[in-house]
């Protein structure tokens, strides 16, 4: 059976929730990936008004729409970052209140909390986001920078989300970190150590992104192999780098879209990710949930894009076989 292709709303948040599922439903979609800003799914009316989420999922269903997850990445970022004011920008005025960094910080820890609880009251199993990260900026080691500094980093994470992984866990519902640059874990081996961190909690699990990973010269696939019992949720997403000479893959301070960085994102199918060989790698995992698209692309009309992504993904996915091509010689 193929998987169900839905679309991550968190770059439509400009539209009202009604229109959204229209436009998903005429796209070709089968359900949303609800962002919680906009009016897509908001986490403090769904815990304070009982009919709240039969209306997210009466919107849905009149466009032939389903649900799988939902995702809180502007909030998570807040739990573990340095806080400044570009945060500002990304999370509620009753989270950021006045804006004292260790205030913002709990505010957003119990609000991820309260996502979880959310979720469960829409009925998904899963919520994915971001954690944030005290020691991201130390990625280059100078000034000097020691071990210990970056052991605070991970001690800091973990004092900070194995409280919301308990919560997590008392509803029934997981976390899907998308490993990225600006969080605790960005590669593999900064993943391993998240886990670590955190004692290996069953909550902690990844909404598998490989545009991040791709970029940075990471194998998808590896990440794939490496914890296959953590594929909470799949994000399908492409990147390339575009390096000549003169950009970095630090990307020289350009903005997306900016035809002088070193790597941009791009619409599915179009960039570097072999999409072919994550697939065979889901499929020898038994990931049978959502492939979400993450629709971004400065170059291009995002209705023309993400139409064009659905159609992509349907043509790419494909079952596992449960018997061997040549068992018909088989004695």
């Amino acid at each position: 059976m193929a998987r169900p292709v839905t679309l991550f709303t968190g770059q439509w948040a400009d539209l009202p929730l009604e229109k959204m599922a229209e436009l998903a439903a005429d796209m070709g979609y089968d359900g949303l990936e609800l962002a919680c800003w906009g009016d897509h799914f908001e986490v403090d009316k769904a815990l304070s008004n009982d009919k709240y989420c039969q209306s997210r999922h009466e919107i849905l269903r009149k466009h032939g729409l389903k649900c799988f997850a939902i995702s809180n990445h502007l909030v998570g970022q807040c739990v573990c970052d340095p806080i400044d004011t570009r945060h500002k920008q990304i999370i509620p005025e009753r989270l950021w209140k006045d804006g004292d960094p260790e205030g913002v910080r709990q505010r957003c820890a119990q609000e991820m909390i309260d996502t979880a609880e959310a979720a469960a009251k829409l009925g998904v199993k899963v919520v994915n986001g971001f954690t944030g990260s005290s020691v991201w900026h130390k990625l280059y080691f100078f000034p000097p920078t020691a071990q210990a500094d970056v052991d605070a980093g991970f001690k800091d994470f973990a004092a900070r989300w194995k409280p919301i992984l308990d919560g997590f866990d008392k509803v029934g519902v997981r976390f899907g970190l998308e490993v990225h640059p600006t969080e605790i874990a960005y590669d593999i081996h900064t993943t391993r150590r998240a886990i670590e961190a955190i004692g290996g909690h069953k909550a902690f699990g990844f909404n598998f992104d490989p545009s991040h990973l791709i970029w940075q010269g990471i194998d998808p696939v590896k990440f794939i192999n490496a914890f296959p019992d953590r594929i909470y949720h799949v994000h399908i997403k492409d990147a390339i780098r575009l390096l000549d000479g003169e950009s970095s893959i630090l990307a020289s301070h350009l903005s997306f879209g900016d035809h002088r960085r070193g790597w941009d994102f791009r619409s599915p199918g179009r960039g570097e990710v072999d999409f072919e060989e994550i697939i065979r790698a889901l499929n020898r995992i038994g990931y049978a949930g959502p492939l979400s698209v993450e629709w971004e692309d400065c170059g291009m009309d995002r209705v023309h894009g993400g139409t064009e992504a659905v159609e992509f993904v349907r043509s790419i996915d494909f079952a596992p076989s449960h018997v061997a091509f040549d068992a018909a010689f088989d004695k």
